[in-house]
């Protein structure tokens, strides 16, 4: 007995592009996304911290920004 079997590639997932996946969150206000350059003793500093803390460097930054512009103006 012969069994026949047809072997078809994987169907391809569309790439969430940056936008998308930014706007993806639950957050109430629409994310903009902003890139800075930091030494890289800096870099590692923060990753290693976020790492022994179990974060993420973005949320650690976005609070860090938070309390140091928290009586600004929200437009």
């Amino acid at each position: 007995m012969v069994k026949k079997l047809t072997i078809t590639t994987k169907p391809k997932k569309a790439a969430p592009t940056a936008d998308g996946w930014v706007s993806g969150k639950t957050e109430t206000d629409p994310m903009k996304r902003f890139t800075i350059d930091v030494p890289q003793y800096l870099h590692r500093r923060i990753k290693a911290h976020c790492a022994l803390r179990g974060t993420k460097m973005a949320d650690e930054i976005r609070a860090m920004l938070e309390q140091k512009f928290a009586g600004e103006i929200k437009a």
